[in-house]
C-alpha cells in the first residue's frame, strides 16, 4: 500500500475512534441521558463529573483517553511516529467534532494525553501530575488543561526539538485545546468561570 494511502487510513481510523463518544454513552447507560443536554452541553470528562460523579467521569475519561492512544498507536504501527501523530491527532479532532454525533464531542484534553501516552509517556506522567497540581489549587479544570497543553507544548519543544511532526502535533493540539476552551478563557478573564464544587459531586455519587 503506497504511504499516501496509509496515512489516509490512519487518519480515517483515528478519526473514528475519535467519534466513539464515551461521555455520551456513559451517560446514558448509567443516568438514561444524554451528558450533552445537561450542564455546559459538552461530551467530556468535566461536564460527567458535575452531572454525574466521580465514576462516570472516570470511566469517561479512560474511554477517551484510550481512543487517543488506540488511533496514534495504529499510526505508530503502520506509519512509525509521524503516523502516530496523524492518528493521534485525528482522534483529537474526531472526539471534538464526531461526525456520528452531530459533531457535538468535547474539548480533547483525555484523548490529547492518550496519543502523547504512546508518543511520550514521560510527558504524559508530566501533564497528568501538573493537571492535578493545577486542579488542586484552583478548582478549576479549564485552568488545568489550558496549563496542561501549553506545557505539552514546551515541553516537546525542550525534548523533541529534531522532531517536526511531533511537534506539529503539539502544537495543533495546543491550538485545538485552546480554541475549544475559548468561552472558558472568555469567562477565566472576567473572572466568572465555574470551579469545581467538589462537596457536591460528592453527593452526586451519593445518591447513585
Amino acid at each position: 500500500m503506497p504511504a499516501a494511502l496509509k496515512y489516509v487510513l490512519i487518519a480515517v481510523i483515528g478519526y473514528l475512534l475519535g467519534n466513539f463518544q464515551t461521555g455520551v454513552i456513559v451517560s446514558k447507560r448509567l443516568g438514561n441521558f444524554d451528558v450533552r443536554e445537561r450542564g455546559s452541553g459538552n461530551a467530556g470528562t468535566t461536564n460527567v463529573l458535575r452531572t454525574m460523579g466521580w465514576l462516570p467521569s472516570v470511566l469517561t475519561m479512560l474511554g477517551d483517553i484510550l481512543k487517543g492512544a488506540l488511533g496514534a498507536l495504529f499510526g505508530l504501527l503502520l506509519m512509525g511516529r509521524t503516523g502516530a501523530c496523524v492518528g493521534g491527532l485525528c482522534a483529537i479532532l474526531g472526539h471534538n467534532w464526531p461526525a456520528l454525533y452531530n459533531f457535538r464531542g468535547g474539548k480533547g484534553i483525555a484523548t490529547s494525553e492518550g496519543a502523547i501516552l504512546v508518543l511520550d509517556p514521560l510527558i504524559a506522567l508530566c501533564l497528568l501530575v501538573c493537571q492535578s497540581a493545577v486542579l488542586a489549587a484552583t478548582h478549576i479544570m479549564s485552568v488545568a488543561s489550558i496549563v496542561s497543553c501549553i506545557l505539552n507544548f514546551v515541553l516537546t519543544l525542550l525534548w523533541h526539538r529534531a522532531e517536526i511532526p511531533y511537534i506539529a502535533f503539539s502544537a495543533i493540539a495546543m491550538l485545538l485545546a485552546l480554541f475549544s476552551h475559548r468561552q472558558n478563557i472568555v469567562r477565566l478573564v472576567n473572572r466568572r468561570e465555574n470551579a469545581l464544587d467538589f462537596g457536591k459531586i460528592k453527593d452526586l455519587g451519593k445518591k447513585k
